[in-house]
């Protein structure tokens, strides 16, 4: 028989919030908490304090987004399953530039990825929504991000980014989920901006150590392992191994309005486990019109224990709008 939908809107069209987004000021500690009645099973709460904004479902956190840049970009510093685990890391020593789940590219020959004095930054410029509102059913928080990308002295406008970041728990079995959107567009002034990068350029998340071994990828397209699922173009992909001893599954969708869907996925395991959703920008440079901001949107799901590919195709359909299940 069929399940109910509980996603919330089509992966073409950005959200919409039935009040304006707002202008917070910024205080020492967390001044602003939005949720829902503690009773509710599947409450959520939204803080925020100078540098970070962090969701929890009671006493337990969901996830934690630093927006003031450290030290060149924001990113979304942790991410917890259902049960409590977290499974990305920080400026690891063997490359501090990775930042837990971050987004970079290259506009215009100007490295964003890495971090050193050629590289630009990713500068927050303010928090325009920090909320929590229940949708169909399902209780999100919402975060809405303005940042300019400026060149190597911090000064030049290289382009400019809307980001929003979303958190919910849905699925059977539970997963926490992120749904990140991302408009970037040219700087006022100029008539385009060219996208290019290494292979893992994209959304890229980076491992706790536990999980830099032992661990299996897949595909939609039943692909597995690096050899697999590395340098394919795929509707998502994940990968399951085992956080500090506790078996989790974390999943990356690609929106089917994204541009070049399905997209490129970067993966590998030696040495550690990475994984990125890419728009294969070493192979072919992708230009930004003034008048037409490159709109991007993934999803991050991530569950307790080992999940087979056919309930990550089910929240693959969920989040499409319109699941069913025979």
């Amino acid at each position: 028989m069929g399940i109910p939908t509980l996603a919330v809107w089509p992966w073409g069209k950005s959200p919409t919030c039935p009040a304006p987004w707002i202008r917070a000021p910024l205080v020492a500690l967390a001044v602003l908490i939005a949720g829902f009645p503690a009773h509710g099973r599947d409450a959520l709460e939204i803080t925020r304090d100078r540098s970070v904004v962090k969701v929890a479902a009671g006493d337990r956190p969901v996830v934690e987004y630093q927006y003031v840049q450290r030290p060149r970009k924001p990113y979304l510093k942790a991410l917890y399953s259902p049960g409590g685990v977290n499974v990305l890391r920080d400026a690891p020593a063997d490359h501090l530039h990775h930042h837990s789940l971050m987004f970079a590219v290259a506009v215009d020959g100007v490295d964003f990825w890495s971090e050193n004095e050629k590289c630009g930054y990713e500068k927050h410029v303010r928090l325009a929504d920090t909320s929590c509102r229940r949708r169909d059913g399902v209780a999100w928080c919402t975060l809405a991000h303005r940042i300019d990308w400026l060149g190597p002295d911090a000064k030049t406008l290289i382009a400019k980014e809307r980001r929003t970041v979303e958190v919910c728990r849905m699925g059977d079995p539970a997963a926490s989920v992120v749904v990140w959107s991302t408009s970037l567009a040219a700087p006022p002034g100029k008539e385009s901006v060219t996208l290019t990068g290494s292979p893992y350029f994209g959304l890229g998340m980076r491992f706790v150590q536990s999980m830099d071994t032992g661990g299996r990828f897949v595909n939609a397209d039943g692909a597995t392992g690096v050899e697999g699922t590395n340098a394919v173009r795929s509707r998502w992909c994940a990968y399951a191994a085992a956080a500090d001893g506790k078996p989790v599954t974390v999943a990356m969708f690609d929106c089917p309005r994204n541009a070049r869907h399905p997209a490129t996925w970067f993966t590998m395991d030696s040495h550690f486990a990475y994984l990125a959703a890419t728009l294969g920008l070493d192979r072919r440079p992708l230009v930004i019109e003034a008048a037409k901001p490159l709109e991007l949107r993934y999803a991050v799901a991530l569950w307790d224990g080992q999940v087979e590919p056919a309930q990550i195709e089910k929240l693959a359909g969920q989040l499409a709008g319109g699941a069913s299940e025979k």
